[in-house]
């Protein structure tokens, strides 16, 4: 029962630093800014909103040639299948 108490002491004086660090973090802080609708610079969303166009466009970009390369990738391998196919229908020695 004694163990019980000094444990649960233990974590009442672990927990208060610990609980001091995360209510002070600036991620909080943003989320609680978000949260009352306040704080958004139209600049910054402006930005935000470009940068993000701006990805859309380069994934879009590499999805085609993903796309390309995939197909090219392909017609090798069917280039070396039939290579392969030819040469297995050569008579040895030739």
């Amino acid at each position: 029962m004694l163990w019980a108490l000094g444990f649960l002491i233990l974590v009442v004086f672990l927990a208060i630093p610990i609980l001091a660090i995360v209510l002070d973090s600036p991620v909080l802080h943003r989320l609680v800014e978000s949260r009352r609708g306040g704080g958004g610079d139209p600049a910054a969303l402006e930005e935000m909103r470009q940068r993000l166009g701006v990805l859309e466009d380069e994934v879009a970009d590499l999805t085609q040639l993903t796309q390309a390369l995939r197909e090219e990738t392909q017609f090798v391998q069917r280039l070396l299948e039939s290579a392969e196919e030819k040469s297995a229908r050569l008579p040895p020695g030739t």
